[in-house]
């Protein structure tokens, strides 16, 4: 029972950290010269390299681990698609909830491991809730920015909807305990699907030097990159 309680409060502080950047982004419109433009982008390209920091240090090696080579690429590669598809749809919908959809993709399949690493008593599960918390709160700070530009949300609408989505992270991570923990394949799966839709998303929304002005392919196109060295990495690790 104690160790469900760690996990419950660990998860529920990761997802903290996003109504809490995303009042200090809050802030940051009301008093924009105490923070100025070099810091707002530093804010931003550190939620890029810690959505990388996620794909690259958990969500890959763990994915990876539990698929063979096959099943692992293409799992992978569905995501690349379908998050390419989902953004293609957000712009016709003129949506600015880029950096909302690549907050939750990554928290939700991280929150599930945080849980399922406690259950088969990996050793991983706090470094796992730091690195949460480290990602959600420049996520929320960035994604606030994006969705106050709406003007038909405004800042109260936006803030609780980040703390109702805050609880994600314990349901996520209940998930992940009780049931996902016993499904290594399923497990994988998730982990490498989501991988690919936050690398296309960092690559078209987040690092924007990188992408063409209404394009998509530069960012589909870092995820095929990806994917071949995931690919060549498995093979060399079976050899």
């Amino acid at each position: 029972m104690a160790e469900i309680i760690t996990i419950l409060l660990l998860s529920l502080m990761a997802g903290a950290a996003m109504p809490i950047g995303a009042l200090l982004a809050k802030f940051d419109l009301v008093h924009p010269s105490l923070l100025g433009d070099s810091w707002r982008h530093f804010i931003i390209a550190f939620g890029g390299g810690a959505l990388m920091s996620a794909v690259a240090l958990v969500l890959v090696p763990e994915g990876a681990s539990k698929l063979p080579l096959v099943p692992a690429a293409l799992c992978f590669a569905a995501g690349g698609v379908c998050f390419y598809f989902l953004d293609a749809y957000l712009k016709k919908l003129n949506s600015s909830v880029g950096q909302l959809v690549a907050m939750l993709s990554d928290f939700i399949p991280e929150a599930i491991a945080l849980g399922a690493a406690f259950a088969v008593g990996e050793g991983t599960g706090l470094l796992l809730a730091l690195l949460m918390i480290l990602q959600n709160l420049p996520e929320g700070f960035n994604a606030y920015e994006e969705l106050s530009s709406n003007a038909q949300l405004s800042s109260k609408k936006i803030i609780l909807a980040f703390s109702g989505l805050a609880l994600v992270g314990p349901i996520s991570a209940a998930t992940g305990y009780y049931v996902l923990a016993q499904y290594d394949v399923l497990m994988g799966a998730l982990m490498l699907f989501a991988s690919a839709g936050i690398l296309y998303l960092v690559f078209q929304d987040i690092a924007p030097g990188s992408k063409l002005e209404h394009q998509g392919m530069p960012a589909i196109g870092a995820v095929a990159g990806f994917l071949l060295g995931l690919m060549g990495n498995m093979v060399l690790l079976a050899s």
